[in-house]
């Protein structure tokens, strides 16, 4: 699992027809406490998470297969939770 920000959506109007209707979405890696890591990543949304909100990503195709039930989804990375807090012990 990777925390994260959406920061912003990507539009695709010539895509694979598995992406037709989804919600595509930009996210940055961020740390435990929220800071923005470099890297980014594009994930398929099934949470209804928005622009500004923390996020769990599950980053391993087939996980992400078997979270939208589509075993051959050309899919790698999908957003399975919008995190309310992170607390370290």
């Amino acid at each position: 699992m990777i925390l994260g920000r959406v920061i912003g959506d990507i539009t695709s109007t010539i895509n694979h027809p598995f992406y037709d209707g989804k919600k595509i979405l930009l996210v940055e890696r961020t740390d435990p406490a929220g800071a923005a890591l470099p890297d980014c990543l594009i994930a398929i949304d099934t949470v209804g998470a928005g622009p500004g909100e923390r996020v769990l990503v599950l980053d391993e195709g087939n996980g992400a297969r078997q979270v939208v039930v589509s075993k051959d989804a050309p899919i790698r990375s999908v957003i399975v939770g919008i995190i309310d807090a992170v607390e370290r012990n």
